[in-house]
């Protein structure tokens, strides 16, 4: 899975992403040679709920041509230079002029940093401080922007894998910067894997679906469409960013941080993933603002590593290929298949047999040989299964109460299921 990780990752890469745009499909129909998902176009001028659907942007080049004739803040060799959506320009500047409009970061002098302007109809270039300070004075500055503000559309995908419940499982994802690495790349892939794992996962309970859109706007565009349908449907739900990186898994609890997301999520890291960290629900972070948004109040939390704004090239030109570790972001993909095994397995469930112990023997469940022995792991958690299922709920309770993780308890449930020892509350 790394190679084929780091192969899309190479793929996406140079591909200049923002909100709407070419660059957005592009980089779906790269994606969708993994997940299929069903792509949906909502036009410019579209209310969705407080939002607008602003127009579509598209570029092609832009740089600043300096007095002494050097070429600066050219998009076509780094498309972090521009700020996106930046209005065309074709004109000549003094320094003065230009000076409002050129963007660095005197802390990090020899790095680009990324800024936006989607909703006020501007522009400007970003480059290091370093560069900048070599900028001369005087004369004037040929500045390009080859770009378009049209009526279009912006682009957001769904796909839904099925199974036999209409209860759902909600993973989601952004696809709207530019070349940046594990705060934009990281999470549509792992998203993508995720798909590709599940699919080979045979009788699926939940129904899975899996959203990529543009931060924020693209959400609100997707719950305005079909939040209230799911809203009592989803039954958890992860959104995944910054997962890239070789930092501590790091887990955000959903808005209520007791929702079954909050509870299975906190469970697996409790006991096979002690080295990470469990946060609360913050306002500034990624689409969990909007799926725990005040009437949605999705059951939905955020896996990381290391958090956006908390590592060092967050949203500069340093979140670049030299930060990824294509293994860990396979560990994310394959928690979040454990964390699917989990969900499958924790339906409510009752006792099946009434009063007393039932007698294993008979059932053949009970070595042949009894006495001072100490009794295996597997018989161990099926008799907790059968007797604590009168009192707890959940599989996940019995495994939280015998602190052990609750997929081994797998095998000794589908006996007691099987063996009708236990039921599922909903059958």
């Amino acid at each position: 899975m790394e190679k084929d990780l780091e192969k899309y990752f190479d793929k996406l890469w140079p591909i200049c992403r923002s909100i709407s745009g070419n660059g957005l499909r592009e980089s779906f129909q790269i994606l969708n040679e993994i997940i299929p998902f069903e792509l949906t176009e909502v036009k410019t001028g579209t209310q969705v709920l407080d939002w607008v659907i602003p127009k579509e942007w598209n570029i092609s080049d832009a740089y600043i041509l300096c007095p002494d004739g050097r070429k600066i803040a050219d998009f076509k060799v780094n498309n972090l230079h521009v700020i996106n959506y930046s209005i065309p320009v074709n004109q000549q500047f003094t320094y003065d002029q230009l000076l409002p409009h050129l963007n660095t970061l005197p802390e990090k002098p020899d790095a680009i940093p990324y800024l936006t302007t989607y909703y006020k109809q501007t522009w400007g270039f970003c480059l290091t401080h370093n560069e900048f300070l070599t900028l001369p004075k005087e004369g004037n500055y040929q500045v390009v922007i080859d770009s378009t503000l049209t009526d279009g559309a912006l682009t957001y995908g769904q796909c839904v894998l099925k199974g036999s419940s209409n209860e759902e499982i909600l993973f989601s994802s952004y696809l709207c910067h530019p070349s940046l690495a594990n705060n934009e790349l990281s999470g549509p892939l792992a998203l993508a894997f995720l798909y590709q794992q599940l699919c080979k996962t045979e009788n699926r309970y939940y129904t899975y679906r899996f959203i990529l859109a543009p931060e924020t706007i693209g959400v609100i565009a997707f719950l305005a469409q079909h939040g209230l349908e799911l809203k009592s449907k989803i039954k958890a739900g992860y959104v995944l960013t910054c997962c890239g990186d070789a930092g501590k898994i790091t887990y955000q609890t959903s808005k209520s941080a007791n929702t079954v997301a909050d509870k299975m999520m906190t469970h697996f890291l409790r006991t096979s993933y002690t080295n990470s960290i469990v946060r609360d629900f913050q306002v500034g972070g990624s689409d969990e603002r909007q799926y725990c948004s005040p009437g949605f109040n999705f059951p939905v939390g955020t896996i990381m590593r290391t958090p956006y704004k908390l590592y060092p090239q967050y949203h500069t030109s340093y979140d670049n290929k030299s930060i990824m570790c294509f293994e860990s972001l396979k560990e994310v993909v394959m928690l979040l298949v454990d964390i699917c095994k989990g969900l499958e397995m924790n339906q409510a469930i009752a006792p099946g047999h009434h009063y007393g112990e039932p007698m294993l023997g008979k059932r053949n469940l009970y070595p042949e040989k009894g006495g001072a022995g100490i009794m295996s792991h597997d018989l161990m958690f099926l008799l907790s299964i059968i007797t604590m299922s009168e009192i707890q709920d959940t599989p996940l309770e019995i495994a939280d109460r015998l602190q052990v993780n609750i997929l081994q308890l797998h095998q000794a449930l589908q006996i007691a299921l099987r063996e009708g020892l236990v039921i599922y509350k909903n059958n």
